[in-house]
């Protein structure tokens, strides 16, 4: 399972960006909020925040964004929801795929 980071946007006056809070919303309501492993805040108050830092390593200027670490080493970074869940949504399908696979393969296999 690949490491999963959403960089999220809080504002000098201490709110979060709007569009942090609807993809948030969303990753909840989707079922999805479980995917990711780790939540970052991109704080303009503070250059240093873990966010602000990720932001400049990425080189990514908008908010929110995911982080996506492969098991492979790849990083892949999307900072438009939508094709976050597709890419989310085309991994779960290949991933079934290869279990399907692996119980065509070895019919001595059983589930609990």
């Amino acid at each position: 399972m690949p490491h999963i980071t959403l960089v999220k946007k809080v504002f000098k006056n201490g709110d979060l960006c709007k569009k942090c809070g609807e993809v948030s919303e969303r990753l909840e309501r989707e079922g999805l909020l479980d995917l990711i492993n780790q939540i970052a805040i991109a704080d303009e108050s503070d250059a240093e925040s873990e966010g602000m830092r990720l932001a400049r390593e990425h080189n990514v200027d908008r908010a929110p964004f995911f982080i996506v670490e492969e098991d492979d080493g790849a990083v892949r970074i999307f900072d438009i929801y939508f094709k976050f869940k597709k890419y989310i949504s085309n991994r779960a399908e290949v991933e079934r795929q290869d279990l399907t696979d692996l119980i065509d393969q070895n019919p001595d296999l059983d589930f609990i």
